[in-house]
């Protein structure tokens, strides 16, 4: 007989492994969205363990149920709003102490837990040995051990939570804060009975009053009779605090910090001598003072460099799959519109870009690599003196890495930090940070105008342009715009570690997903809309007669030698006709603007196109210079932009200066009015950028020229 299904919370601290026990129990049954009217990813997954479905939601990483920040808020809300029939608390063995500060705050919501001991290999590797059956006595909660990058562990956390589900009594826990906190607490907690329609536990909603908790004090001014309440908080929380001699929070959070210290005294045996762990010795190079900038630079031109050779391989396959399904539909339709419209349009335009996806997985591939073996957090502890000098901190390159794979969640991962003023220049930056839907316009254009001996050096520096620029732009912003003292610079640094197969897996499919929906909706609809004004109007008035032209031609010259004098002017009315097409009148309009930096106007309406989505700009050429090529003369887009005399290795690395700084496209601009509830935002960011992108590659292709490039 089937049962209901069984909502668990995963909860934890950022780098406790949450995630990968998460991959670990849902597999590939997994949902991502977004939390209703807030831009925090929301990962739900599924899983049926005897008998028993289970619905597992991934909270955001929190350290605190104090509301800091706006991950901190959803994990509190989805725990109280939401009623997770479960929560499973995931801590880091080898660091319990800080791990076990979230544990109580948890256990102090009245809210059935279970706790999840991640990571015990390497908690015994640095000589912590945790009893666990007497913490699960001391706490009244299950207690489980893991190692999640092992899989092991996982069907007895499984069999814990569904036993769990059956008990229907909890032995409530609580802290003593001191006689003065706790009489502070009681006060505050019979001014509460008199309310009603209280979500919160009272106990609870005591103490995070009494902590000055903004969030849910907002929630208490919107009760019938709150107001007062709030009075009696006021007065309760100054004539304690005088008391005290101290902030009420600070004593409050003092207080749990020493039943920490005393369980992990009772129950945690660290006495083994601690020697310097594989991480110690890896920091030693990975964070030094001199070779650890080098070093990050050296390890992204690395992977800069596989995902260009290695990706040219499986994206060869595809190109020939994706022109073989062209020939095959252009034999079996006549030629006219509709051949038209499915070959050049939707085959050509759509396949272009998806021939790209195995140089797209590469790099998630590396990102995710680096992610989960904890190199990041040294990453941004390597560049903290670089971003302190423009007045951000090494907090901020966080999100600027996750530019790297895509500027929505870079502009979303702005909402960590706590200074209005480094989150709001950390928005506007991010897009600067070449994201992998560029990826397609450099790989083309680099496979078209340089050798492959340079091509990965050369998509290296337009990576590390990007970064440039947006050091450089946060200098300006945070000195002009938004001036004022930066946050202090404080990061856990996890443990290296061997990530799952499994998590990268996952990770590679989500974003292989979501790349071939894009390529499935939006760049379809856009390749359609390029190909309808690219072929229309159909009737257009050439400046010669190209029908008497070729009969001319048929009757002077034998088959041999009339056959090439036809194809080129086959290509010279093509190309003729679609200098006149919709695109062609408006590509000529804009032409002045950006032919001072090497643009022609095909280049300007793929450019116009890609503020949709960055990779419309290939389907849009692939459109465009199909329609312009004499069917039986067909090239590969790489060899048609070759052949254009309007390109040249210069053009082509304006081409990418430009692609890489203008304009964020639609869904990165909707993120940013969402997180800064201000459409002047997004306008600023597309006016700047746009701007920025004009001069710089005006620079490129003006002094490249001047100095003799080509």
């Amino acid at each position: 007989m089937s049962t209901a299904c069984m909502t668990v919370a995963l909860a934890g601290n950022p780098n406790s492994g949450k995630t990968t026990i998460f991959n670990n129990i849902t597999g590939a049954r997994q949902h991502v969205g977004n939390y209703a009217g807030v831009t925090v990813e929301r990962r739900e997954g599924f899983r049926r363990f005897q008998g028993q479905d289970l619905l597992l939601v991934d909270l955001p990483g929190t350290y605190s149920l104090t509301a800091n920040s706006l991950d901190e808020i959803v994990a509190r809300n989805v725990i109280i709003d939401e009623k997770p029939d479960l929560i499973v608390n995931i801590l880091d063995a080898s660091n319990l102490e800080r791990n076990l500060y979230l544990a109580l705050q948890l256990l102090e919501l009245e809210r059935p837990l279970v706790l999840a001991l991640n990571m015990t290999d390497m908690a015994e590797k640095a000589g912590i040995r945790i009893n666990s059956d007497v913490l699960r006595t001391r706490l009244g909660v299950p207690v489980v051990k893991l190692i999640g990058n092992r899989n092991q562990g996982t069907e007895e956390l499984l069999q814990t939570v569904v036993e769990s589900s059956k008990k229907t009594t909890y032995r409530p826990f609580s802290i003593d804060y001191g006689m003065k906190i706790e009489a502070a607490i009681a006060e505050v907690t019979e001014a509460l009975q008199n309310l009603t329609n209280v979500k919160f536990p009272m106990r609870w909603l005591a103490i995070k009053l009494l902590e000055n908790d903004g969030e849910v004090g907002a929630s208490l001014l919107n009760i019938d009779g709150g107001s007062a309440v709030a009075m009696i908080v006021g007065k309760v929380r100054n004539k304690t605090a005088v008391m005290l001699g101290e902030e009420l929070e600070i004593a409050m959070a003092e207080a749990r910090y020493r039943v920490v210290a005393d369980i992990v005294a009772e129950f945690v045996d660290s006495s083994g001598r601690r020697e310097q762990t594989v991480s110690d010795r890896i920091d030693r190079v990975l964070t030094h003072r001199v070779l650890g900038l080098p070093l990050f630079f050296g390890i992204m031109w690395l992977l800069f460099n596989i995902v260009f050779t290695v990706g040219e391989i499986p994206q060869g396959w595809i190109e020939d799959a994706v022109k073989g399904f062209g020939d095959l539909v252009s034999a079996n339709l006549a030629e006219g519109e509709l051949r038209s419209l499915l070959v050049d349009g939707i085959i050509g335009g759509v396949g272009s870009v998806l021939t790209f996806l195995p140089s797209i997985l590469l790099l998630f591939f590396g990102i995710a690599l680096l992610e989960d073996t904890g190199y990041m957090a040294r990453a941004a502890f390597v560049m903290d003196r670089i971003m302190r000098a423009v007045g951000l901190h090494g907090k901020s390159f966080i999100p600027l890495l996750l530019g790297f794979g895509c500027s929505v969640p870079a502009v979303m991962g702005s909402r960590t930090l706590e200074n209005k003023g480094d989150r709001m220049v950390t928005i506007l930056v991010s897009p600067l940070m070449s994201c992998s839907a560029r990826l397609p316009v450099y790989t083309l254009l680099i496979a078209a105008f340089f050798h492959e001996s340079v091509a990965g050096s050369v998509l290296f520096s337009i990576y590390f342009l990007g970064i440039s620029l947006a050091i450089l732009m946060a200098l300006v912003f945070r000195k002009w715009m938004f001036p004022g003292a930066s946050e202090p610079f404080i990061m856990e640094m996890p443990p290296y570690h061997l990530p799952t197969l499994r998590s990268i897996a996952i990770h590679m499919w989500e974003r292989s997903i979501l790349y071939l929906k894009k390529a499935g909706t939006l760049i379809l609809a856009a390749s359609i809309l390029i190909w309808f004004i690219t072929n229309y109007p159909a009737n257009v008035e050439y400046s010669k007669d190209y029908d008497a032209a070729k009969v001319q031609i048929t009757e002077q010259y034998d088959e041999e030698a009339a056959k090439p004098l036809l194809a080129q002017l086959d290509q010279e009315q093509a190309g003729e006709k679609l200098a006149l097409s919709y695109a062609g009148q408006f590509g000529h309009f804009i032409e002045p603007v950006i032919k001072p930096l090497g643009f022609d106007w095909k280049m300007g309406v793929g450019l116009v196109s890609a503020v949709a989505a960055k990779e419309v700009l290939v389907s849009t050429l692939a459109t465009i210079y199909s329609v312009g090529d004499a069917e039986e003369n067909a090239q590969s887009l790489q060899e048609a932009l070759a052949a254009d005399a309007a390109f040249s290795p210069l053009v082509a690395f304006s081409l990418m200066v430009f692609t890489l700084i203008y304009s964020p496209c639609l869904a990165v601009l909707a993120v940013v009015r969402r997180e800064t509830n201000s459409w002047k935002w997004p306008a600023f960011s597309f006016v700047y950028s746009t701007t920025l992108a004009w001069v710089m590659s005006f620079v490129v292709y003006q002094g490249g020229r001047l100095i003799g490039l080509q």
